[in-house]
């Protein structure tokens, strides 16, 4: 369903000019559609109006979700979700969290410094270590700042 939802979604987002950066479905009796939207100038209220008034629309439609649901349009962050080689190219040298689908030299989990993105493996430095990770394997990736407390 995520899928159908990113197939039938994605093109009016970017048609609108943002960039759909993930989406979250979960069914069930209160279902729950979850866009996280950007744009080069930054998201605010009125930009997550109008892709919910576009994307409401559309839902309502072509209605591929069965029952009621409730629809959520926000930015991505501070944590956003990485998941396309453009994200992680736009956000080299950042601090990023990376969870495998399978075990990649005995892990599966990986923070540290986004080092870059080469033929399709992202390049993380951990540990100290340089560790490429397949993109296909990334079950999920996301920004992950460090916070100064003030400590």
């Amino acid at each position: 369903m995520k899928q159908a939802l990113l197939d039938l979604l994605e093109p009016a987002i970017e048609g609108l000019g943002y960039e759909l950066v993930e989406l979250e479905h979960r069914a069930g009796n209160r279902g729950l559609v979850r866009l996280y939207i950007d744009h080069p100038d930054g998201i605010g209220l009125d930009d997550c109006e109008q892709v919910s008034h576009e994307v409401s629309a559309l839902l309502d439609v072509s209605d591929p979700l069965p029952g009621k649901y409730v629809l959520e349009v926000s930015s991505p962050g501070e944590d956003r979700v990485l998941r396309k080689p453009q994200h992680f190219a736009a956000f080299t040298g950042e601090r990023i969290r990376v969870e495998l689908t399978t075990e990649h030299e005995g892990r599966r989990r990986y923070t540290g410094s986004l080092v870059g993105i080469e033929d399709e493996e992202v390049l993380v430095e951990s540990d100290g270590e340089l560790v490429r990770l397949q993109l296909g394997a990334i079950a999920r990736a996301r920004l992950a700042p460090l916070h100064n407390t003030g400590k």
